[in-house]
Parts: structure tokens; sequence; C-alpha cells
């Protein structure tokens, strides 16, 4: 605090006296009022100082209004005042920035009260547990000020939110407000929380920011909303930017997906406000980030694949090839485009087939090279293009076919009707621009990177000069435009063109001596190239003679010794006769040591500030770093050295060949060991599966020769005494005796049917006699009379009998039928247990069966009885519980009781007392008035109660008075 002091005593215009004490007097308040209104109106009081006096009011009021927060956390509007006036002091945002001067000393004093508050770790924690709170007047003042400072001391501030137990939490749910004004500033303080600290980035990516800010987006309108949409879009740059684990969390949560209606920019004549065109170029910014080259490359490729599986690359495309695009939309668009497609094969191959909407329809490459070469078009958009056909290119040997194929005479369209890219090259390479000619000669260049083939094919690209005279190679007349420097009235940069055509020309004959012989073949390059290297130029020269050196060193370093006249050590004899060999290498150096060349060789896109730093080339930059010590060595070298080199390299040649029989060799029979390999663990899977079906089966077998034992000793039975099982056994319950009691019964109802069918038979016969004696003759009508009679009476006696037997025979019948019927079940029944009982030789399945049936019932049964006993068990430990809370209850009733009765005879004796108390006071009322009177007997004067209450409230009344006085000069 002693600093600051010093500051507020050094300041010219300072605040008056009377200013000073109205502070001083405000944080008294604040510190000693009891009541909660006063400390309220006090705090109001400094909020209304604090932004006139900030420095003085910092000074004094800081550690109240901390106090105040900490203390009077339950009345939100005094919270809400100290908060605003913490954010007025440490802001700098209300400042007016009259001079430069105060404008520094506010910031000073910002960073110094920041300083002075987060020196107490606590009070950050503090104001983000005030967070919490709901009210509107806690809230948003307290989002305000967490941001203030994290725009002072943003680092000191992160670290103590990153160690404070769910403080980026809190900050999140600010997100999800429905206030749109917290909503807002929660967005600023988190764009300010994630700036530049990856730890806090990987928290709110996990606690689902990106969800709620693609939410957020969507609800604003996406590219047709407001700040809101930037603020979101910025904030979503922090935590992608650099941060390789939350990029690949972005893109597996598939919100790339989600970025695909950002850019449905609608029709032409839709309207393109600043805010829209702001929006979007975030938008594309945010793509890129996704897909830059810094990125690790999977994490970039498997960005690029969504974006093509997602629709995201031919929505660009759409924009791309769209009229009335804002032109640095069109710009950041293509740089967009171009690092979607950079290696990529697939995206590379669809932006290949993309087609301009033009009649006749022309490729969107062919389109974007138009604008490349026309030098009416804006600088940052034709270099836009050319990073475009470089990342087109970039390790894309189908695409640099294509464009070479373009140029060469089988494949030039006769008619002219339409222009291919190869020719749109080759005119901006020779044209008076030398931009384009730079431009033209890197894309070319590009077309030929890191491919042998396309360098050789390209020799073959035959041009007509002029009318008359024999056509010329590409080759010829690079050097020929190289040759003749400045003899050709060029726009631009002196040097751009030259440089442009070196790097072509170094590029193209890098690692492929076909190409080094064409050029040596013509004579005239070698004495130019000496010549140029030789020569004491400026310095804006020194970088063409670098290049020429560099050439030169490729034609020696790549000669296949091929021309007699320009062998590899005839060379070295010229640079040292005409040249020496340490001016060659320090010539050599001037490219590296160049200022542009570093700029070049950090970033793959080439951005310039303006054309005249348009020299390099960053691909150009690795080939420089990759040959220059090679060489150097190679200058430096001697005949006999170059021959055993060139031994050395037949011998690693042949070796090579060796080494390439033996891969594919050692290939192929990796590809058969792989197979076998998979065979192998195939006979395992199923080796291991059939000796887990064995295992089982065993232990299956097993059980069951258990449980046939254990019935055997269950039953009591043996094998070898299966015939006398039914005399020991029971049939559903009946025992064998009974059956044999049946049965007997049964043979004597038998024998007692005979026998009533004999005496049947008898009477039967007896019948018969009868009726045959009542049929003879000889007989006298008396006898006959008397003998029929005798006889009438004899047959009804009969049919009497007759009748009784029958229905005697009836029901023994309906008896032997029933018992019949009772042996036949029995008999069932006796042989269906008979069958159940194991013989030797038959199946134990069924035997297993029964069982583990009777096994399974038994366990129920068991388990059940054992749940039943716990329940008791339960109840019964539950009910001496409550037994216990009921005689506890009891005896605490019986307690309260007695102390009942000891405070109702409290109760009795305080009222006796009060009486006794009113009786006295009643008696020395009595006295003091009989007093009085005596004294105004006696003549002294006596003051009446009346008079002595209206004075105090005179002397009441003047204090007041005195307050507000005091108040309205505050």
């Amino acid at each position: 605090m002693n600093f600051l002091r010093g500051v507020m005593g050094g300041q010219s215009a300072g605040p008056q006296h009377t200013e000073a004490e109205t502070i001083q007097k405000l944080c008294d308040r604040v510190s000693s009022s009891t009541l909660l209104d006063d400390r309220r109106n006090a705090v109001r009081a400094l909020k209304s100082l604090s932004k006139k006096y900030r420095l003085e009011v910092g000074i004094q009021a800081m550690d109240h209004l901390i106090h105040v927060l900490q203390t009077d956390r339950s009345d939100s509007e005094i919270i809400g005042y100290a908060l605003d006036t913490l954010y007025n002091i440490i802001s700098n945002d209300e400042e007016e920035e009259v001079e430069e001067n105060s404008t520094r000393q506010s910031e000073d004093f910002g960073s110094q009260f920041t300083e002075i508050f987060i020196k107490q770790q606590e009070n950050v924690t503090l104001l983000l547990s005030l967070l919490e709170e709901f009210d509107f007047h806690v809230r948003w003042p307290g989002v305000k000020l967490l941001t203030s400072l994290l725009k002072q001391l943003g680092p000191q501030v992160q670290q103590i939110i990153l160690v404070s137990p769910m403080g980026v939490s809190r900050l999140m749910d600010l997100l999800a407000d429905s206030r749109e004004v917290i909503r807002n500033d929660g967005v600023l303080l988190l764009q300010a929380l994630t700036r530049s600290n990856g730890a806090i980035q990987k928290i709110v990516a996990f606690e689902n920011a990106f969800e709620r800010l693609l939410d957020i987006i969507t609800e604003e309108g996406n590219s047709d909303g407001g700040i809101v949409v930037e603020d979101c879009l910025i904030l979503l740059q922090n935590l992608l930017k650099n941060n390789n684990s939350n990029q690949n969390f972005f893109k597996e949560g598939s919100y790339i997906q989600r970025m695909k209606p950002w850019f449905d920019v609608g029709d032409e004549n839709s309207g393109w406000s600043a805010q829209k065109v702001t929006n979007l170029h975030v938008m594309l910014q945010l793509v890129r980030v996704l897909v830059s080259p810094t990125n690790p490359p999977g994490a970039t490729s498997s960005c690029q694949k969504a974006m093509f599986q997602c629709g995201l690359l031919q929505q660009l495309c759409t924009i791309l090839m769209a009229t009335g695009v804002p032109a640095d939309i069109l710009t950041e668009t293509i740089n967009t485009v171009s690092e979607v497609i950079r290696g990529y094969q697939v995206n590379q191959d669809y932006f290949a087939s993309v087609n301009a909407p033009s009649n006749p329809q022309r490729p969107a490459i062919v389109v974007l090279l138009m604008s490349m070469v026309n030098e009416r078009q804006p600088f940052v958009l034709r270099c836009a293009v050319l990073y475009c056909f470089q990342c087109f290119l970039y390790k894309n040997q189908k695409g640099q076919g294509e464009i070479v194929s373009t140029l060469l005479p089988s494949t030039i369209d006769a008619t002219g009707n339409s222009v291919s890219a190869g020719q749109l090259l080759c005119g901006g390479l020779f044209s008076t621009d030398s931009l384009s000619n730079w431009c033209a000669a890197v894309a070319l260049a590009h077309a030929l990177q890191e491919n042998a083939t396309q360098k050789e094919q390209l020799l073959r690209v035959q041009l007509a000069t002029s009318i008359g005279n024999p056509p010329v190679s590409l080759l010829q007349q690079c050097t020929n435009i190289l040759s003749q420097g400045d003899k050709i009235d060029r726009r631009g940069s002196k040097i751009q063109t030259r440089v442009g055509l070196l790097m072509l020309l170094c590029t193209w004959l890098s690692n492929c001596p076909i190409a080094v012989t064409h050029f040596l073949h013509n004579s005239a390059n070698v004495p130019f190239l000496t010549g140029q290297i030789a020569e004491n130029l400026g310095e804006e020269e020194q970088l063409v003679q670098g290049l020429c050196a560099l050439l030169l060193g490729i034609s020696i370093y790549f000669n296949d010794n091929s021309l007699e006249s320009y062998m590899k050590e005839k060379l070295k004899q010229l640079i040292e006769k005409r040249i020496g060999k340490e001016n060659f290498i320090e010539k050599l150096g001037f490219i590296s040591k160049h200022e542009l060349y570093s700029r070049a060789s950090q970033k793959p896109q080439p951005n310039f500030p303006s054309p005249e730093y348009m020299i390099f080339d960053h691909e150009f930059t690795k080939l420089v770093k990759e040959l220059e010590g090679v060489i150097t060595k190679a200058i430096y070298k001697s005949s006999e050295e170059d021959k055993k080199e060139e031994e050395v390299k037949k011998t690693l040649e042949q070796h090579d060949s060796i080494v390439t029989h033996y891969k594919n060799m050692i290939r192929e029979q990796d590809l058969q060991l792989e197979e076998l390999k998979q065979q192998i663990s195939t006979l395992k899977c199923q080796n291991e599966q059939l000796q887990t079906a064995v295992t089982q089966q065993v232990s299956q077998i097993q059980q069951h020769k258990d449980q046939y034992n254990l019935l055997k000793v269950q039953l009591g039975k043996d094998n070898q005494h299966q015939g006398s099982y039914s005399d020991k056994t029971q049939v559903n319950g009946i025992q064998s005796e009974e059956v044999g009691r049946l049965r007997e019964e049964l043979e004597e109802l038998k024998s007692n049917q005979e026998l009533l069918q004999s005496q049947l038979a008898e009477k039967n016969s007896l019948i018969e006699n009868l009726k045959s004696s009542q049929a003879s003759p000889g007989t006298n009508e008396q006898s006959s009379a008397t003998a029929s009679a005798r006889d009438s009476e004899q047959i009804t006696e009969l049919k009497q009998e007759l009748a009784t037997l029958k229905s005697q025979l009836n029901s023994q019948s309906m008896e032997i039928t029933k018992l019949q019927t009772e042996k036949q079940e029995l008999l069932q029944k006796t042989e269906t247990f008979a069958k159940s009982v194991p013989v030797p030789g038959e199946s134990e399945a069924g035997m297993a069966t029964k069982t583990t049936d009777v096994e399974g019932r038994l366990s129920a049964l068991l388990q059940e009885t054992k749940e039943l006993k716990n329940e008791i068990k339960a109840l019964s430990e539950e009910r001496t519980a409550i037994k216990e809370q009921l005689d506890a209850s009891n005896s605490t009733i019986a307690i309260l009781q007695n102390e009942k009765n000891k405070l109702e005879m409290d109760v009795t004796d305080s009222k006796k007392e009060q009486d006794d108390l009113l009786v006295l006071l009643a008696d020395q009322d009595q006295k003091i008035f009989s007093l009085k009177n005596k004294l105004k007997e006696l003549g002294h004067p006596v003051e009446e109660e009346d008079e002595l209450e209206s004075g105090d409230q005179d002397d009441e009344e003047d204090e007041d008075e005195d307050d507000g006085k005091d108040q309205g000069h505050i």
C-alpha cells in the first residue's frame, strides 16, 4: 500500500481535502456501523465516488469492501454495490483516455490493485463462490470483476482458479444462465480464462463447453448472428488452437458435422453485413485450426476425412465458386480449402472434380490459376490461389501428373476452345509481370516436387516462340529468359523473375540426372552461371548469385558424366579456375543468410506483406537445407574420391538390388507366416473349445456317477438283489402284503362265483325236469290237478329263488369287474415303479433327472425354511428394540413429568414473590408521594415526571439535527 500512497501524494491534480475526508468517513461507517442500512448507504456512496476518485477509494476502501463480501452475504444489494465498486477500482474500461501518460498510469493502477486483491487467494475463491448466487445484482458484477482481474493479471488469476475446487465448473454454469447479458459476459470471462492455458482449456472442453457454445451459435443464427456469435467462435479458437487433446475430443464428439450450417450463406443477394463478414472470417479460421499443417499428421488427416464426409468441404467449394462474395471472405475461403485438401488424396481428388458455374464449364483449378496470373487481382488473393495450388499438389503424384500432362503435345486441345492449367502456368511464366513469373514458376516447381517421373516428362514440352522458328523446349526457354536478365522490360521487382526461374530449375534438376544432362547440353548455360557467380555485384544481386551457385552445384552433384565436356571433374576445375572454391561456397551461403529465407521456412503458406517480400518458397527452403551441405562436400572432393564414390555407389546399387530382392522374399515369407499364424490361432481356439467341451462332459459324467451312487445308498439296494425289490418297496403308498391280500380275496370271489354258477345250473336242470314231467300222459285229472297246484307253487318259489340268485350274481359280477380294474391299475403302477429302478446296463439319464428334481425340491424347501427362520429372528430382534425404546420413552416421560412439577412449583413461588414486590412498590410510591407533599409544604420546588420526559425528547431532537447536517455535508 505504501507505493500507492506515494503515487497519490505525487499527483499534482488530486482530490480536494474534503473529498478525502468523505471517503475516510464512509470507510469508517462501513467498518463500524451496526445497522445494515448504514453500511449499504456507505458502500453505495463509495461506488459513486470510485469512478472519479479511483485511486483514493481503492487505497482506503478495498479491505473494507472485501470484508463486506465476507460478512454481508445475506444482503444481495450491498454485495452488488461492493462488487461494482471493486470493478471500478480494478478495471481500466471506464477510464477517460485524456492523455497517453494518464492512460498508462490508469493501467498501472489496475494491475496494482489487481495484485493487491489476488495477494490473498481467498479473495478469488470468495468471488467464485459469489458467482453461485442466482441474484442478478450479485452474479453480473461478479462476472465483470473476475473478467477484469483476468485481463489485468491473467496467468496469476488462472493459476488460482485452477487450484480452486470446482472453480472452472462454477464458471461453466454461466453459459447455462437464462439471462443473456450474464451468459454473454460469461463467454467473455471464459475467453480471458482459457487464453494460453492448456490445462484450463482441457477442463473447460470436458465440461461440455463445445456443446453449449455450438448451441448458442445456432440459437443466434450462425453466421447471421451478432457479436455473441463472434465471441463464442473466439472462445472455441482458444480451446482448440495448439491443443491436440481438445481437437481430438472435438472431432470424436462429431462437432465437425455441426460446423457445416455455418457456411450456408444463402443466395448472393442476401446481403453481407460487417458482422456477418467478421463471423464468417472467424469460422473459416476455426476450420483452419483443425487442419493446420502444424498439427500432428494423423489428427489433421482424420479431421480432413470428417470434413469431406459431412459435406463441409463441398460447402466451402460452393462459396469458393459463388459470385458476390466479399474479397476478404473469398481469400480466407481459398486458404481454408487449401488446408482442408493438403496432403489428403480423397479431398484432393474431389477438388480436382469441382467445376466453376461458367459457360463453358471450367475446372475450379483453372479458374483459380486465371486469378493468380492476372496482375489486376489483389495481391493477397493471388497468394491464396498459389497456396491452394501448392496444397492440391502436396504429396499428390496423381495431381502432379494431370498438371504436367496438360503441357504435353498429345493432350493439348488443338481447337483452342479451352485453356488448361499448364497453358496458364506457361503464360504466367513468360509474361511481363514479374509477380506472375514468380507465382507460375513456384507453382510449376510444386508439380515436380519429389516426382522424378514428371521431371522427365516435362523435358518433352515444346514451345513455339514465334512463327517460322523451330520450337524450343521448356527448359531451354527458361534458361533463355534467365540469361536475358534485365533486357526485357518487366513490371515489379527486378530480381523476382530470375529468382522464380532459378528455383524452378533447381527443383527440376535435383535428383534427376537426365534433366541435368539436358541442361548441360546447352553450351551457353554453364558459362552464364560461372559469369554470374564470379562477378562482384550489389546486395540485391547476391541472392541471384547464390541461386546460380546452387544450380551449378546441382549440375555437379547429380551429374552422371554422360557428357564428356561437362563431366564432374571438369566442372570442378572450371569453378576453381574462374571462381575459386572458397568464393563459390561463400556465394552459395548467401541463400540461407538472406533475411527472407528464415521467414519463408517457418510456414507453408506464402504470406507476404507486399510483393517485394515474395522471394522464397517454403518447399524450396527445405531443398536448400538438404543440398547445401552435400554440394559443399562434392566441390571439395578430388577425382579419386569421386571414383571411389562412384564405385561405392555402384556397390550400393548392387547391394540395394540384392537387398530389394531379399526384402521381397521376406515380405512374401511374412505374408505366409501371417497366414500360418492365423491358422494356428484358429486351431488353438478350436482346440481350446474342444478341451472345454471335453472337460464339461467329464464333469457331467462324474456328477451323474456321484448321483447314481448316492441314490443306490439312499435306496439301500445293490445290483445283485434286483429280484426282491418288490417285497421291500412301496408302489404309490400300497405295501406288497396288501397286494397279496387283494389277490386272495379275488381268488375267493372267483370260487364263490363258480359255486353260484353250479347251483344255478342245478336249478335250471330241475326246472327242465319239471317241465318234462308236466307234459307226460297216464295221469288222471285229480292227480293232475293236485300235481299242477303243487308244481305251480314250486315254480313260483323257484322263480323267486332264481331272481334272488341272479341279483346276487350281478352284484358279484360287478364286484369282480371292479377288483379286476383295481388289479390292472396295481399291475401298471408296479411296472412303472419297476422301470424307475435302475437295472444294470440301463441309461442313468432318467435316474439323474429324477434325482435332480428331488434335490431341487429339497433345497428349495430348505431355503424357504431358512428364510422363514431369518424373518422370525429379525422380527424378534425388532420387537426387542421396540420394547427397549418403549421403556426408554416411559422413563423419559417420568423424568419430564417430574421436571414439569418442579417448574410449576417454581412458577407458583415466582408469582408469590412478584405479589410481594408489587406490595412493596406500592408502599414505596406512597412514601415518595407523602415526602413530596412535605417538601411542597416546606417550600422546596419539586420537578414533575412529565417535565423530565419532555427535556429528554428535546435533547434527542438536537442530536438528530446534528446527524442530518453531517449527511448533507457528505
